[in-house]
């Protein structure tokens, strides 16, 4: 049972208005964007009935943070984060207010969704290193760990809601009214964050520090067994696993003959779980190792995906990805915790940086299981990627001696 103070803590959180602030701009953002890639996903499926393509518009999104993550978090320790949070409110913004215009009057074509997806994607690359270090600041470190908690947990949240509004609003009206919606929640929320007050001592930005600043994290976490644990996993689950959310519109509507609604029904399945292992995590009902926590969650995860690659049935597809969003949720949560509680403070956002690069990797996962697709099927592609991932998961901890 928690004790009187850990549940002061949580509930305390939602009385700082910094913290609630943060929180719930990346809430409704995040909700967006995975609103936007649900939706690009089964507009490019429709015209091209390519599963590559749809895997093609969702690595686009996801690209910039593999190129730029790691200059994301060398910049956030030079540049107000409030400031560079702030851009990646507003452009993405104004990106998705242009796509609407172009959906609306008959002229969208596919390489406007890729190029656009591309711009938004650099300035979400900023995510790890700006807003989720700001939440963990605004809590302060007594209130880190449930605060951290609560916002994976809301994350978790978002990559439900986004699908599935995704899906409807997609069916509804079309890709017009999926970038419109989008536009309006992120320039609301860029409203919210201008009167936001944050005070970060800043340096010069040198363009050569950069890469003084990422080969400095990257020989810390050479010296930190735990850390470079989370950097090598981080890899493994998003290249291997979380492909699967490329092919999401191909398995959906191409394998089980469903609708855009139940397509995002299929996509939230994975997040459902995640936001319950991350209540459960964040209450302190379940306590458990987050060493373990972190490599077991996603061990669970791709055993998940290998049971949802081989169903007979929709439904149970649906029932196995819940299930495995209890293992994202330990994956999610202590990434973060982790980098947080074993880094020194001064070394936070660039680890923080190489942590987005780490998951920037993900959409090479997503073109090669777009390719799988086509030579095979789209569930083909997903066991494939499910089986290595777990091997290597399997392995790197052993390798690792993680106990």
């Amino acid at each position: 049972m928690k004790s009187e103070e850990e549940r002061w803590r949580t509930r305390d959180l939602l009385s700082s208005s910094d913290f609630v602030r943060l929180w719930l701009a990346g809430g409704f953002t995040n909700a967006m964007r995975w609103l936007e890639l649900l939706a690009a996903g089964l507009y490019a499926y429709e015209v091209t009935g390519s599963g590559l393509a749809a895997a093609a518009v969702a690595a686009a999104r996801q690209l910039p943070q593999l190129l730029f993550g790691a200059f994301a978090g060398a910049v956030a320790e030079a540049v107000n984060r409030k400031h560079v949070f702030l851009a990646a409110l507003l452009i993405p913004a104004s990106i998705s207010a242009i796509l609407a215009t172009l959906a609306a009057t008959g002229q969208l074509a596919l390489w406007h969704i890729v190029v656009g997806g591309f711009i938004s994607g650099t300035m979400w690359s900023t995510e790890m290193p700006t807003r989720r270090r700001m939440v963990g600041e605004a809590a302060g470190p007594a209130r880190m760990v449930p605060a951290i908690a609560l916002d994976s947990m809301t994350g978790a949240a978002t990559r439900m809601i986004g699908p599935l509004l995704g899906g409807v609003t997609f069916e509804l009206l079309g890709m017009a009214g999926a970038y419109g919606i989008s536009s309006a929640v992120q320039f609301i929320c860029g409203g919210a964050i201008l009167g936001f007050a944050y005070a970060q001592e800043t340096r010069k930005l040198a363009l050569g520090g950069i890469f003084t600043d990422i080969a400095a994290g990257l020989r810390f976490a050479r010296t930190n067994a735990l850390i470079l644990l989370v950097f090598v996993i981080t890899i493994v689950v998003n290249a291997f696993a979380f492909c699967y959310s490329g092919l999401i519109a191909p398995i959906g509507s191409g394998e089980f003959k469903v609708s855009p609604t139940l397509v995002g029904v299929l996509a939230a399945a994975e997040p459902i779980g995640a936001l319950t292992g991350g209540m459960l995590l964040a209450s302190g009902l379940v306590r458990v190792d987050r060493r373990l926590t972190f490599v077991g969650g996603s061990a669970l995860f791709f055993v998940a995906l290998l049971v949802m690659a081989i169903s007979p049935s929709y439904w149970l597809a649906v029932a196995v990805l819940v299930l495995g969003g209890l293992g994202t949720a330990g994956f999610s949560n202590m990434q973060s915790t982790l980098m947080l509680t074993e880094a020194p403070p001064e070394m936070r956002s660039r680890l923080m940086g190489i942590v987005t690069v780490c998951i920037g990797t993900g959409p090479l996962g997503v073109l090669l299981a777009g390719v799988l697709a086509d030579v095979s099927s789209p569930r083909d592609a997903v066991l494939i990627m499910a089986l290595v991932g777990l091997a290597l998961t399997i392995a790197l901890s052993a390798k690792l001696r993680v106990r």
